[in-house]
């Protein structure tokens, strides 16, 4: 049961940053998505 720990941490650790250093989402490439719109929230209604 040991070994088999230690290799699941192991490659728990292996797949840390396994896609590189992290990005600031100012930095990450554009989607070419865009959300524009206007949203409300609220109760109405007539008396």
């Amino acid at each position: 049961m040991k070994p088999l720990f230690t290799l699941a941490t192991l490659a728990l650790l292996a797949g840390c940053g396994a896609d590189g250093p992290p990005v600031a989402p100012s930095q990450a490439a554009a989607t070419g998505l865009a959300a524009t719109g206007q949203v409300q929230v609220g109760v109405t209604g007539g008396n």
